[in-house]
């Protein structure tokens, strides 16, 4: 996902409620996208700037954290993406 630095915390929230065992955050992401260029990293600002969250989940846990994430994507400028995964070490995301 990439989400406004503001929505951390509760996209984080809503990963933990869907049973992930962890996650990656990348700070300062930039891009350009439907609400124009977002600039990586503000200076002094770490609520304006964009965050690239990774996780991986269950397959049987996907459409709960969808359905979590959704309100807030629609209400923000994030965008998700969902794809199969493969990992090598599965026994670290059961």
């Amino acid at each position: 996902m990439v989400i406004p630095g503001a929505d951390t915390a509760a996209v984080r929230d809503l990963i933990s409620a869907a049973g992930a065992t962890g996650y990656t955050t990348v700070s300062g992401v930039s891009g350009l996208g439907h609400h124009g260029y977002h600039q990586g990293r503000l200076l002094f600002n770490d609520q304006a700037p964009l965050q690239l969250i990774i996780t991986v989940v269950a397959d049987d846990r996907v459409d709960a954290l969808i359905d979590g994430l959704r309100p807030l994507l629609q209400a923000s400028s994030g965008v998700m993406f969902v794809t199969d995964t493969y990992v090598s070490r599965p026994d670290y995301f059961t």
